[in-house]
């Protein structure tokens, strides 16, 4: 089996090690989507992973959730993650955009007053945390025209476009956690009585032709995807495990033959039939996410790989704190605790302040 520190061929991309920074929201950005100083510190100094997935980044206006994330549809958004490529890569890490548009898992005191849109018109459960008025329910969104859809598919495609001019290396398509591409996938969120609704082919046409129009606009072997089967997060509830096996079973075999750079799937249980199958399917580069009981140890990443369960392990919160963790893995250094009360407060505190073994 390989070592977490062995090279890995991924798309585009030859990998120096298996440890992958895996996307994490930080509230970082400005009003209007804008990266600045302080991500361009924090993402170079995470570039020892062995490939970075950037937070949610939005591909439109109306696909923003949550407040002060990033988005690629500005000239402003561009030159920001420019900023953040070129430091990356100063110090030899790869880096990837995360494209996530929120769907109905939003609200319009965060984007300047924009509705949400979904394929139905099913509000998500539970409350969205709002600058101006702090914590209020999601609103009911609009569910999409059918003639609406391909112009949705191409801000993914636009948005893609955007990451190249500004120097990262690929994205990903984020398919998963309850947001918009998983609103479509899952039965619960999706009551749609038209081509994208109903069965398990249709739930997974919209994933397919994002994924499909993305690949063809910048190249397969710079895009990823992730999937989150059976999350049964934000209302997206997929409980039939006929269903589900039968849903991720079109996705995974219709976009296996574009030879994407990788699938990243997240599970808390990497061994269900459902994770194996999508693998088994896909037959490219995989990473594993065990989602947020993460993996905190050297030990525990090494493990999913001693088990045949992934080709990379992506790490989440160990990975907040310690932003040279590959050395402390690698040297079995101490590592620093992560504090979760500032995930997603603004400045540097808990952002680019946990130090490193250099200091």
């Amino acid at each position: 089996m390989p070592d977490l520190y062995d090279e890995l061929t991924v798309g585009a991309w030859t990998l120096p090690n298996r440890i992958v920074l895996a996307p994490l929201t930080r509230s970082r950005a400005d009003e209007n989507g804008v990266h600045g100083d302080l991500a361009v510190e924090y993402y170079s100094q995470r570039a020892g992973a062995g490939l970075i997935i950037t937070e949610g980044t939005q591909p439109s206006a109306v696909g923003q959730g949550y407040s002060n994330t990033p988005g690629l549809h500005s000239p402003e958004q561009v030159e920001g993650w420019r900023r953040i490529a070129d430091a990356v890569h100063a110090k030899g890490g790869r880096i990837v955009a995360q494209l996530m548009h929120a769907g109905r898992v939003s609200h319009p005191d965060n984007k300047h007053g924009l509705g949400a849109v979904a394929p139905s018109a099913l509000a998500a459960p539970g409350e969205m945390f709002t600058v101006q008025g702090g914590m209020q329910p999601h609103p009911v969104p609009r569910a999409l025209e059918l003639a609406e859809i391909p112009g949705v598919v191409e801000e993914y495609v636009q948005a893609a476009r955007n990451a190249i001019e500004a120097g990262l290396d690929g994205v990903e398509v984020h398919a998963a956690n309850g947001y918009l591409i998983h609103q479509f996938l899952a039965p619960g969120s999706n009551q749609r009585t038209d081509e994208y609704g109903g069965s398990p082919e249709n739930r997974a046409r919209f994933a397919i032709e994002v994924t499909r129009a993305v690949a063809e606009a910048i190249g397969a072997d710079r895009v990823g995807i992730r999937m989150s089967p059976a999350h049964n997060i934000q209302g997206c509830t997929e409980d039939d495990p006929a269903d589900v096996e039968a849903t991720y079973a079109a996705l995974t075999q219709a976009i296996a033959p574009l030879s994407l750079a990788y699938v990243s799937v997240l599970s808390a249980d990497p061994r269900s039939e459902t994770v194996l199958r999508i693998r088994k399917d896909f037959g490219g580069p995989f990473i594993i996410n065990t989602g947020f009981g993460d993996v905190t140890t050297r030990e525990s990443a090494q493990a999913l790989l001693d088990d045949d369960l992934g080709d990379a392990v992506a790490v989440g919160r160990a990975y907040i704190a310690n932003p040279d963790l590959p050395q402390r893995w690698a040297t079995g250094a101490e590592l620093n605790e992560p504090d979760p009360d500032t995930f997603y407060t603004p400045g540097a505190k808990g952002y680019t302040d946990y130090p490193t073994l250099a200091g």
